[in-house]
C-alpha cells in the first residue's frame, strides 16, 4: 500500500466552512491554520475569493502569515474566478466542474464537449498568467458521472500538459472503496499525474474510500477537522490518521500527532458542537476500558486491546472500576496508585462489594477509593 508518499489537503477553511454551524472570523481562521501548520499538513485549502469580500481578504491574510503549508483556493471553472484567485497570491488553484448528468442538467447546463473546451481555456489562461502555480483540475460528482464522459474530460485535460494534479470527488458520498480504487488506479495508469481524492461521508465510507484511493496510487487526500463540511462532511483528519496509523505507524510519523486533540477541541468549540463520544482518537470513550477481562489484559499489556497508543497523541487511557463489570485486577491497580498494598483476598472481597452496590448505581472513583482506604485501615 503506497501510503508513505502522500499529502493532506486540509479543507476545514473551505469545505469546513460549508458545515451548518461553521462561521469563522479572520482571527479564528488564522488560529486554525497555525495549528494545522503545527500539526504538519502540507496544503491548506480556502474558500473561493469570489464567495465574499471577507473570503478574499482572509486568503490574502493567510498567504502573508508565513506558514509552512501551501495555501490554495477552490474555484469554479471560469476565467473570472481564476483571475481573482491568482490576484490573492495563493500557491495553487483547485478548479472544479460537475460532470454527472444531474449537475450538467441542473448546475451549469453544459455538455461534455463544452466542459472540455471551457476547462482547457481556463487552464491555459491560468498558465499564461502564472506559469509556475500548481493547478488541480477536478470533476465534481465523479461517481455519478458516466465513465466514458469522465475519461474524455480527464484525458483531454491531462493531454494538455498544463495541470499538475487531477481530482476525483465523491460529492454525494455514494462511492464504494472498490469504485474509488478502480477510478484512481485508472487515472494513475492512463495519465501518470498526481491524483487527489475528495470524499463525502453521507453513507459512512469517507475514510475507507480515502484509503482505497491511496492504495490505488492517489497522492493527495482532502480532510477537515472532525470531518465537518456540507451535510455529513468529508474524510475527518483524525479518522484518516487513525486508519493510516493502524496500518503502519510510519505512515503518519511526519505529523505532530499530539496537536490533533487541540485541533478537534478548537473546531468543536468554534462550531458549538460536542466531540462525539466515539470519535477517532479524541472521543471521550476512545481509551476507556471497562470489562474486567479487558482491564486485566490492558494493565498487563495495553496492546492487548489497544491498536492506537494514547500517549502518541498526548492522551492517557482510563480503567473504569466503579461498575458491575469490574475485576479485582483493576481495583488492585487503583489501590497501588493510592499507595496501598492489599491482599488478593481483600481485593476480591471489595470487588464483590463494588459489584453489588453497582447493581443499584455505579460508584464514583472517590467511593471506590473510600472502600480501598477503609480496607487498608486508613
Amino acid at each position: 500500500m503506497p501510503c508513505d508518499h502522500y499529502s493532506i489537503i486540509e479543507s476545514t477553511l473551505r469545505e469546513g466552512e460549508q458545515f451548518s454551524s461553521a462561521s469563522f472570523t479572520t482571527a479564528q481562521k488564522l488560529e486554525i491554520a497555525r495549528l494545522l501548520d503545527e500539526f504538519g499538513v502540507e496544503i491548506i485549502e480556502m474558500t473561493s475569493p469570489c464567495a465574499s469580500p471577507q473570503s478574499e481578504a482572509d486568503i490574502r491574510t493567510l498567504v502573508r502569515a508565513g506558514l509552512r503549508a501551501n495555501i490554495v483556493t477552490h474555484i469554479r471553472c471560469n476565467r473570472d474566478d481564476a483571475a481573482r484567485a491568482l490576484d490573492t497570491g495563493v500557491h495553487g488553484l483547485d478548479i472544479v466542474i460537475g460532470t454527472s448528468p444531474q449537475l450538467m442538467a441542473h448546475s451549469h447546463g453544459k455538455n461534455i464537449s463544452q466542459i472540455i473546451d471551457l476547462a482547457l481555456d481556463v487552464i491555459a489562461y491560468i498558465r499564461e498568467q502564472a506559469p509556475d502555480i500548481v493547478v488541480r483540475f477536478s470533476t465534481e460528482d465523479t461517481f455519478r458521472s458516466r465513465e466514458a464522459d469522465l475519461l474524455r474530460v480527464y484525458l483531454a485535460v491531462a493531454d494538455s500538459g498544463l495541470v499538475n494534479r487531477l481530482g476525483v470527488a465523491d460529492t454525494v458520498g455514494v462511492a464504494t472503496p472498490n469504485q474509488v480504487y478502480a477510478m484512481v488506479h485508472q487515472l494513475v495508469r492512463l495519465t501518470h499525474l498526481d491524483v487527489e481524492f475528495h470524499g463525502h461521508n453521507d453513507s459512512g465510507c469517507a475514510i475507507a474510500n480515502a484509503c482505497a484511493a491511496l492504495e490505488a496510487g492517489a497522492t493527495h487526500v482532502d480532510t477537515t477537522i472532525l470531518g465537518i463540511g456540507e451535510r455529513n462532511g468529508i474524510t475527518p483528519l483524525g479518522g484518516l490518521i487513525a486508519r493510516l496509523y493502524t496500518l503502519n505507524r510510519s505512515y503518519v510519523a511526519k505529523y505532530n500527532l499530539e496537536v490533533l486533540p487541540r485541533l478537534d477541541r478548537l473546531i468543536a468549540d468554534l462550531c458549538g458542537i460536542a466531540i462525539p463520544f466515539n470519535n477517532y482518537i479524541t472521543g471521550s470513550s476512545a481509551f476507556i476500558h471497562k470489562a474486567g477481562i479487558h482491564a486485566k489484559a490492558v494493565l498487563a499489556n495495553p496492546e492487548t486491546y489497544e491498536i492506537l497508543k494514547p500517549e502518541d497523541f498526548g492522551l492517557t487511557r482510563e480503567i473504569a472500576i466503579g461498575h458491575r463489570l469490574t475485576g479485582w485486577n483493576a481495583l488492585r491497580e487503583r489501590a497501588l496508585k493510592l499507595g496501598l498494598e492489599l491482599e488478593e483476598s481483600t481485593l476480591k472481597r471489595i470487588t464483590q462489594v463494588v459489584k453489588a452496590r453497582a447493581d443499584e448505581q455505579a460508584l464514583t472513583l472517590s467511593e471506590v477509593d473510600a472502600l480501598l482506604l477503609e480496607a487498608a485501615g486508613q
